[in-house]
Order: structure tokens, then C-alpha cells, then sequence
């Protein structure tokens, strides 16, 4: 069980979301936290990072979207991918299920990651990288930019590969590991 956290370390929001002091969030208004969520000390949200829109034109300001229960470990990063497009560079917004785990000194720039999702520790998943539903990405696995993940795989390796599949109770596993840690 990992050690309690010193009084005063957090700032709990009215949605039960509880944010690190140490944590660096930047473009916080453009980041969108479901509730319940946990983001530890020197974790890096990019918010700032956001899709450019001619002037006159209305789009969306959420640049990432989290869902409930997610735990974002600490020294992560989450970062909305972005690239080239009609010689513009643009950033897309990074939208994150619920019940996910992104590990200690994991930075990811998905596009969109699924619900009950486990991401080990010193992962990279690339740009625009598509994981579904229960999936399990094992420790220091690097996925490709523009990569679909199934659901139900388990993932690992440099570059990563689908290496096994997981059970049909895995989304119960995962959602019971990750409410222990938030514990």
C-alpha cells in the first residue's frame, strides 16, 4: 500500500479530483477532469498545447479530457499529439476513459485512450496512437505513432505488440487494482 500523503500535498476539487501541489499543469482551463481522479507530484499535463483556429471560427477549447477514476502517476506526462497539416501545425485533443493508470515517467500523446486501461511505468505511446477498452501496456513498452490497440491485449516491447490477449475479467481486475491505489 503506498505511503499517506502529507496534509495539505493536495487540492481536492468539489468532483472528488485531487491534484498534486508539485504538479505541473499548464492551460488548466482548457483541461477537463471527470472527478475522482488522482494526479501525483511532478506530473505534467499540457494544456497549453491546443488546437489553433482561424479567427471567427468557434472549436472546442479542451485540449484533454480525462474521465473518473483515473490515477496519473508521478513524473508522467500527458501531452496532446500534434502535426503538419496543410502547412500548419495544429494540436488534437487527447481524450482519456475512465479507470486508468498511467505510470511513474510514462508520457503519452494519444489520441484517445479507452476505458480501463493500465499503462506501466517508462511507457511511450506515440502520437495519434489509438488504445481501446482493457488494455494492459506492460513496463518500458514503446507503441508506435498512429498504432490501434485492440481491446482485451496485453502489449509490451520496443517497439510495442499485442503479445497475449487478456481475459474477459480483466476489466474488473483493472478497475479493482487502480480503486486500490487511489485507496
Amino acid at each position: 500500500m503506498p505511503p499517506k500523503q502529507t496534509k495539505g500535498e493536495y487540492i481536492e476539487t468539489d468532483t472528488g479530483n485531487k491534484v498534486s501541489r508539485k504538479s505541473v499543469i499548464l492551460g488548466s482551463q482548457n483541461i477537463i477532469l471527470g472527478g475522482k481522479t488522482i494526479i501525483q507530484a511532478d506530473c505534467t499535463i499540457r494544456g497549453d498545447l491546443r488546437r489553433t483556429v482561424a479567427p471567427g471560427q468557434h472549436s472546442g477549447n479542451v485540449a484533454i479530457a480525462v474521465g473518473r477514476y483515473c490515477f496519473l502517476s508521478r513524473s508522467s506526462v500527458l501531452r496532446p499529439p500534434g502535426r503538419t497539416h496543410q502547412k500548419t501545425f495544429s494540436y488534437y485533443p487527447m481524450k482519456i476513459g475512465d479507470h486508468v493508470f498511467v505510470g511513474e515517467g510514462s508520457v503519452v500523446e494519444a489520441a484517445l485512450i479507452g476505458s480501463y486501461v493500465h499503462i506501466a511505468k517508462d511507457c511511450v505511446i506515440g502520437k495519434f496512437t489509438i488504445i481501446k477498452d482493457c488494455v494492459r501496456i506492460e513496463e518500458g513498452t514503446v507503441v508506435a505513432p498512429n498504432t490501434v490497440i485492440p481491446s482485451f491485449s496485453l502489449v509490451s516491447g520496443r517497439p510495442g505488440v499485442v503479445i497475449d490477449e487478456l481475459p474477459e475479467t480483466a476489466q474488473e481486475g483493472l478497475e479493482l487494482k487502480n480503486l486500490y491505489r487511489m485507496i
